[in-house]
């Protein structure tokens, strides 16, 4: 079984691509949104399927993902459902909206594809309801929080002026840990001024808070 191809893109048709693999030139059918990616003269690696067919020349399909791929090949195992309209399949809908779908039982949305009319539709949804089950997605870690323009302008003249980024980063912490109404003002030369004494007072020595009023 074929189960990739690696290579570079001679021709890019309307269903087509053909990718030079070892001196010979592989035609692949795809999905138009997998064909819009390639570019003549380009590289590109496939996953693909290999499809043999009784008194007709065998087909190749290539997909962009193992995912695609899988969603294909379920496909292929329901009643009256051939290589095209699997692929009509991921072209319409792509493998994440088919798996909602059956987890579902959406028929409709199976109905969109132009070959497949309620009764296939339905009976996609029955034969592929414990076989098609809906990928975990992974826990997307949180943003993080944009740096204001201010700190980032005084870290870069603290590490131009020999600090390294993490004890720059710190010393602007711990500088304005008590000077919210300054760190707020956005004020790069009166914040840079600021931190640089209270990095030169702690490579000194022990810093001692100066007394209010003074």
């Amino acid at each position: 079984m074929i189960a990739s191809i690696t290579g570079q893109v001679e021709h890019v048709g309307l269903s087509t691509a053909v990718v030079a693999v070892g001196g010979f030139g592989v035609q692949v059918q795809a999905t138009p949104e997998t064909l819009s990616g390639l570019r003549i003269g380009g590289e590109v690696r496939l996953d693909t399927a290999y499809v043999a067919r009784k008194d007709e020349s065998p087909l190749l399909f290539g997909f962009r993902s193992p995912a695609e791929r899988e969603v294909f090949e379920i496909m292929l195992g329901v009643s009256g459902v051939g290589p095209r309209t699997a692929l009509a399949v991921l072209s319409v809908l792509g493998p994440d909206a088919v798996h909602r779908a059956i987890a579902q039982g959406d028929a409709k949305a199976f109905t969109t594809v132009p070959g497949i009319g309620p009764k296939g539709a339905r009976r996609i949804v029955l034969e592929l309801a414990d076989k098609l089950i809906v990928p975990d997605r992974p826990a997307q870690p949180a943003a993080a929080a944009p740096m204001e323009p201010w700190r980032e302008q005084v870290l870069e003249a603290l590490v131009g002026l020999g600090w390294n980024e993490k004890d720059a980063a710190r010393g602007i912490a711990d500088a304005l840990s008590d000077r919210e109404e300054l760190a707020a003002s956005g004020d790069v030369p009166a914040i840079l001024r600021t931190v640089l004494g209270w990095l030169g007072a702690a490579k000194a020595g022990p810093r001692v808070p100066a007394e209010r009023g003074a």
